[in-house]
C-alpha cells in the first residue's frame, strides 16, 4: 500500500476530511448494531434517530468534498474501528440487563471522538477561508454535541 506523505495544511485537511467520511460510515454500521443490542424502546429510538442524523452528516461531508473540489473518497480510521470492536466485545460479555447501559456508554465514547474530529477539521477550514465547508462541519459538530448530551441524559436516567 502506497502512503501519501502529507506536506501541506491543505493535504492534511483533505486527508482528515476523508477520515471523517470513514468515521461516519463506521458510525452508521455501529448505530445499527447498537440499536439491535439495546433492550429498551427509548434507547433503540435514540439510536435510530441518530442514524438519520449520521446520514445527514455523511451528506454534509460529501458537500464539503464538492466545495473543495475533492473527489469523494475515504481514508483509514483505525480509531472508529477500535471503538466498534470495543463496543462489540463489551456487549458480548455483558448480561442482558446491562445492554442499554453498555450501548449508551459505547455510543457516548464514539460521540466524543467524533466531536474532537469535527473540532480538528473546523479550525483548518476556517484558516483556509472555507466558510461554506466550515458551516457544514459546524452543523455536524452541533449534532454530535446534541447527541452526546442525549446519550448522557439517557444513561443517567437508566442508572437512577
Amino acid at each position: 500500500m502506497v502512503r501519501q506523505t502529507l506536506d501541506t495544511p491543505t493535504e492534511l485537511f483533505h486527508f482528515q476530511l476523508r477520515t471523517a467520511l470513514t468515521m461516519e460510515n463506521d458510525s452508521l454500521a455501529a448505530l445499527e448494531e447498537l440499536a439491535k443490542a439495546a433492550k429498551s424502546a427509548e434507547v433503540k429510538k435514540l439510536f435510530r434517530h441518530h442514524l438519520g442524523e449520521t446520514k445527514e452528516q455523511v451528506a454534509n461531508l460529501r458537500k464539503a468534498f464538492d466545495a473543495v473540489d475533492l473527489k469523494v473518497s475515504t481514508a483509514p480510521s483505525p480509531s472508529t474501528k477500535g471503538i466498534s470492536k470495543q463496543a462489540a466485545s463489551t456487549l458480548e460479555r455483558s448480561a442482558p440487563k446491562l445492554r442499554d447501559q453498555v450501548a449508551l456508554s459505547c455510543a457516548l465514547g464514539n460521540e466524543h471522538y467524533e466531536i474532537a474530529a469535527y473540532q480538528s477539521l473546523i479550525v483548518p477550514a476556517q484558516t483556509l477561508g472555507l466558510s461554506d465547508v466550515t458551516a457544514l462541519l459546524q452543523a455536524n459538530l452541533d449534532q454530535e454535541v446534541h447527541t452526546s448530551e442525549e446519550l448522557r441524559t439517557t444513561l443517567q436516567k437508566i442508572l437512577a
